[in-house]
């Protein structure tokens, strides 16, 4: 088990060996939660995110069909895709 200490700015040096093993860096958010043990320590990773390659909702509505085609096995030919997404 590792332990930190608190600043006096509320802050705790999370130790190297944890940091490592979750891949934690410089700049990363963390989430703290409340759990019955204590407080729980939950790394997030942001992800930015190129206005250019998000769907817009109608071209998500079409992948969502798409993959509920797929799961229920049913054949999806490309170019009747590619004409959907074109209208």
């Amino acid at each position: 088990m590792r332990q930190s200490k608190v600043t006096s700015h509320g802050q705790v040096t999370i130790p190297k060996s944890i940091r490592d093993a979750f891949g934690l860096e410089e700049g990363d958010y963390e989430i703290f939660e409340r759990v019955p043990e204590g407080v729980l320590l939950l790394p997030k990773k942001v992800r930015l995110v190129d206005p250019d390659d998000t769907l817009s909702p109608e071209d998500q509505e079409v992948v969502q069909r798409g993959r509920e085609q797929i799961q229920l096995g049913e054949y999806v030919e490309w170019n009747d895709l590619r004409k959907e997404l074109e209208e």
